[in-house]
């Protein structure tokens, strides 16, 4: 378990897992209302290089930004619950970008089989614990190399 204490802790968390992500590389965001999806998704595209203000793209339902070095697609897809409505997912998922995706679990009949998944649960108003779970043999060494440099600077449990 990774325990984040405050906002500049779940930024330097975003900071340390960026560093080690690819072009097409997909993070799943799941938790409750409030847990810290968005401002997660906010401080990985700050650390992509995005200059614009990344906010939640809830009635859009997806928002491409340009990064330093990538393309940074974020979605959220809460929405989305009931919904078959198809918004062509895949182009996004073949797309030379990081993408971010909060509330997959509406979509996951749409997902590709590889993904990093980090759950995200809210302990009090700062704290929060996160989990990693990876799906794939990349994600397996993507989570593997940003667990190491958690567990360096005594983020994990």
């Amino acid at each position: 378990m990774i325990k984040i204490n405050n906002i500049d802790q779940m930024n330097q968390f975003a900071e340390i897992l960026t560093k080690h992500l690819q072009p097409k590389d997909l993070i799943l965001l799941d938790g409750n209302l409030g847990a810290g999806k968005t401002t997660l998704s906010q401080f990985i595209g700050k650390h992509l290089g995005v200059k614009r203000t990344i906010n939640s793209p809830t009635f859009n339902i997806i928002k491409s930004y340009k990064g330093t070095n990538m393309k940074f697609h974020h979605m959220d897809c809460y929405r989305l619950e009931d919904s078959e409505e198809d918004l062509g997912f895949d182009e996004y998922f073949e797309d030379n970008a990081v993408i971010v995706i909060e509330w997959s679990e509406f979509i996951k009949d749409l997902l590709p089989n590889a993904f990093l998944r980090i759950q995200i649960t809210a302990q009090d108003a700062q704290t929060r614990t996160l989990k990693i779970e990876a799906s794939g043999q990349h994600y397996e060494a993507l989570k593997e190399e940003v667990e190491r440099e958690l567990s360096a600077a005594g983020y994990i449990q």
